[in-house]
């Protein structure tokens, strides 16, 4: 049986493809806990400084396994919400990953899928890509990727794909912010390439951090707090051993030693 996720490495990149091409990457608890896994596993390591998630196969995700589905039809309420545990789980380890990361999209993307597009700092898809918040043709909503979602494309989008469940394409998915950049199927992995050119350009300590910051200023509400820690994080930056390298190859008219 082929392991339903790829760890793939390349230097400083980290490529986690889902690897369940005959079900089009849908998820069940063992690729759940496996993507999980490898993104604690690449967010520890210091070698690591791009994830890029991605699909075998003809999509990137097409949402929850339907025998996974039937298996939890059948359990109890409290295995249901541990088993929705564990998604939430995937998708703050995702989003809150101290590594900078790509979705590469193609294909569909329904339900979790939207979520790890939700969730990734870059979303870069082909224009024959197929999106869905499907849940609510089951009776169901799409809650745990919800926090993630709503931040990517607005409430007001939100109120509606979650209710009409209706797929959307690439060219909408972008309007709306879940997706960053629509290329040619042929030019998806050149898009990829720059986007992590660049992110290998820049410090690795400010990458990693960066959607820290975002995420903390959008939730502050206390202006002079937000001023004062803002202070800080820069006054601590520019004194770092990564600011003082990045300053002086500017001054220097240098490359940085971490851009090679």
């Amino acid at each position: 049986m082929n392991h339903p996720l790829l760890s793939l490495r390349d230097g400083p990149v980290a490529r986690l493809r889902l690897n369940r091409p005959d079900l089009h990457n849908a998820f069940d608890a063992v690729l759940i806990a496996a993507l999980t896994g490898a993104l604690e596993a690449a967010g520890a390591d210091e070698g690591v400084r791009v994830v890029v998630i991605e699909g075998e196969g003809a999509s990137f995700s097409a949402g929850a396994d339907l025998n996974w589905m039937r298996g939890m039809a059948a359990a109890s309420e409290a295995d249901n919400r541990e088993d929705s545990l564990a998604l939430a789980r995937l998708m703050r380890t995702l989003n809150e990953l101290p590594k900078p990361t790509i979705a590469r999209v193609h294909g569909a993307a329904f339900g979790g899928g939207v979520g790890l597009v939700a969730c990734c700092d870059i979303a870069i898809g082909v224009p024959e890509a197929k999106f869905g918040l499907t849940e609510s043709k089951l009776g169901l909503l799409p809650a745990v990727i919800s926090p993630y979602v709503i931040e990517a494309i607005g409430a007001r989008q939100a109120r509606r794909w979650f209710a009409s469940a209706e797929i959307f394409d690439a060219a909408v998915a972008q309007s709306i912010g879940l997706l960053h950049q629509v290329v040619a199927a042929d030019a998806l992995d050149a898009a990829v390439a720059r986007q992590i050119g660049l992110l290998l350009k820049a410090g690795p300590h400010a990458a990693a951090t960066a959607k820290a910051l975002v995420r903390r200023v959008a939730g502050e509400r206390d202006g002079a707090r937000l001023d004062a820690d803002n202070a800080a994080l820069i006054a601590a930056l520019r004194v770092s051993a990564e600011g003082q390298e990045g300053l002086s190859a500017f001054l220097d008219k240098r490359s940085p030693g971490w851009a090679g």
